[in-house]
């Protein structure tokens, strides 16, 4: 999947767009996410996608998995907002909060109408948010986005780290496959309790073969002359589109404006 990803970064529609204006643009409407309403951010997950999918030729199909994997892993938390227990003697403290329960011995187990409010909340928050770095993700390849951060007087030692970061991601997603790949040939999974042994086997494997890898890099980056510096090359050919830039200034403006009505209470005294 990371590959995956990876090449599409460098394949997408708006690959040739100047990668600052993307970052600028993403930052921005993540800005707007994490201050507004619900109603602004569910347009932000409808507009962002329209980007990445329409405009970038995204796949809809890996867009829509990566969603999935966001809403899957909220869905993993937020129970424990939506679900409340209190001792049967206080059941009148949280009768109007609860509109389901159950009686379990000496508590009462219930749904709480504040706690789903705060749950769909922080849901399409989250969907809002990570719409934007998806989009950015998908459409700026990452040593571009480090380029840009070197432009912005980022510290050296700060993108040398990010960059690391990204190649040790790569070097334990290939170890882990071959592992995996080599486990499989032999029938490591065929059944629960191998599957689980090989599986255990595999993260036993996974550190030692990653940092063996990574020291072989590092020794590589000293045989090429490294100097404390990592430098990386990119041809500068973008091109300035004025139709997407005024399209995204314009629904910037929008979405502020939505956001300062609904503060103002137009939409609900309509």
């Amino acid at each position: 999947m990371t590959l995956k990803l990876d090449t599409l970064a460098y394949t997408n529609q708006l690959r040739r767009l100047p990668p600052e204006h993307k970052i600028i643009f993403a930052f921005t409407t993540l800005i707007i996410s994490l201050c507004s309403h619900p109603l602004v951010q569910i347009l932000i997950v409808i507009w962002m996608s329209i980007w990445t999918v329409i405009y970038a030729k995204i796949p809809a199909g890996i867009y829509l998995r990566l969603l999935t994997f966001t809403i899957v892993f909220c869905l993993t938390s937020l129970p424990a907002l939506m679900v409340n227990g209190v001792a049967i003697s206080h059941l009148e403290i949280v009768k109007l909060d609860a509109f389901y329960g159950l009686n379990f011995g000496d508590f009462y187990i219930y749904m709480s109408r504040s706690g789903s409010i705060q749950a769909w909340g922080i849901l399409i928050r989250a969907l809002a948010s990570v719409s934007c770095l998806y989009f950015l993700m998908l459409t700026v390849p990452f040593t571009e986005i480090l380029q840009t951060l070197r432009w912005l007087r980022f510290p050296v030692l700060l993108t040398d780290l990010l960059l690391l970061m990204y190649r040790f991601i790569f070097i334990l997603l290939k170890t882990a496959n071959e592992l995996w790949t080599a486990q499989n040939s032999r029938s490591g999974y065929r059944n629960w309790y191998t599957s689980m042994k090989s599986l255990a086997l595999l993260i036993g494997q996974l550190l030692q073969r990653t940092l063996q890898q990574y020291s072989q890099f590092s020794l590589g980056l000293q045989a090429r002359g490294f100097a404390g510096e990592l430098r990386f090359w990119y041809p500068r050919c973008y091109r300035l589109s004025p139709r997407y830039t005024i399209e995204a200034i314009c629904g910037c403006v929008i979405l502020i404006g939505l956001e300062i009505c609904q503060n103002a209470g137009i939409f609900t005294r309509v």
